[in-house]
């Protein structure tokens, strides 16, 4: 395809969820309570498991960081959204695009890697206890999330980079309520063969790296616990790795589904709803499923409450 001049599109226009008039209000206060209970959810945790020294332990370390990055998530894309409905207002700007993917790619993929970092912890913890304390201790611990984030930074580049340097010759209208990969790049008039394949590659060791190992640690515990001879034990280690497989299946269903599949199925009503899932609704209800299932969240937060 012909490559022309990027400079003619200034700007892209988000459409949002819906284009019905009527239903900007409705969504305004969908999603503002989603990203209220998002933050105070999580900013609960954070604070529960600073305060309280019974969960300074390497799995609420691991716990707390996923719910910063939770916040962060649904901050890079909501609050745009809820400023454009009220605003009335569409657009964003090119450089604004480029940076709301590269923070998207990195905090996104920053939470499958904690889940990743969270099932070696349940690993280590259940099939090698004798040897938790040494193997994941305070300095492994951030050593396994400075890592991650690198990786994940390095990756986010990557994509904003090669997002940045495509032609946009209009229209300017992406069909989603925020800056993403696949909506952008079906309205480049590049050819983006090359960029489909590298996504594709690239996407599947980032993304699919951290699930297979999330699979095979678990495929280990399962193992182990069905060698537990205590149905008591079993019960116990079994329940607190409930909360955790939780979460994976609900974020990896929504995240495989939506990137690995050729851009021509895309389906914009669809993929949007899609979307919803892993980018608000499944940090906003993060907290609610470990605490609800954990039974020394709970302690410490009635402790706090009571003081």
């Amino acid at each position: 395809m012909e490559r022309r001049n990027s400079t003619v599109v200034t700007e892209f226009l988000l459409l949002g969820l819906s284009n019905v008039p009527e239903h900007q209000m409705v969504l305004f206060g969908v999603f503002l309570t989603m990203y209220i209970f998002n933050v105070l959810g999580n900013s609960i945790i954070i604070t529960i498991i600073r305060v309280e020294p019974q969960l300074h332990t390497p799995m609420y370390f691991f716990l707390s960081n996923l719910s910063f990055v939770d916040i962060c998530l649904t901050s890079i894309t909501v609050p745009k959204m809820l400023a454009n409905i009220i605003l009335g207002s569409k657009s964003i700007s090119l450089v604004s695009c480029f940076v709301q993917i590269f923070l998207f790619h990195s905090v996104g993929n920053m939470d499958s890697f904690l889940l990743a970092v969270m099932a070696y912890d349940r690993y280590i913890a259940i099939c090698d206890p004798l040897h938790y304390a040494t193997v994941v201790n305070k300095r492994r611990c951030i050593q396994l999330v400075a890592i991650s984030w690198l990786v994940v930074s390095l990756h986010a580049v990557l994509f904003a980079v090669m997002t940045s340097t495509l032609s946009y010759c209009g229209p300017n209208t992406i069909h989603h309520f925020f800056c993403d990969l696949p909506p952008l790049m079906k309205l480049s008039c590049s050819d983006i063969s090359t960029n489909e394949l590298i996504v594709f590659i690239e996407g599947s060791l980032i993304v699919m790296g951290p699930c297979l190992f999330i699979l095979f640690s678990y495929a280990a515990i399962l193992m182990a616990l069905l060698k537990m001879h205590s149905v008591e034990g079993r019960y116990k280690a079994f329940s607190t790795c409930a909360s955790h497989l939780t979460v994976v299946v609900m974020f990896y269903g929504t995240v495989i589904f939506m990137y690995f599949r050729p851009l021509s199925s895309y389906s914009f009503d669809y993929d949007r709803v899609v979307s919803v899932m892993y980018s608000a609704v499944t940090p906003m209800l993060n907290p609610f499923i470990y605490s609800l299932r954990n039974k020394e969240v709970k302690g410490a937060l009635y402790r706090a409450i009571r003081r």
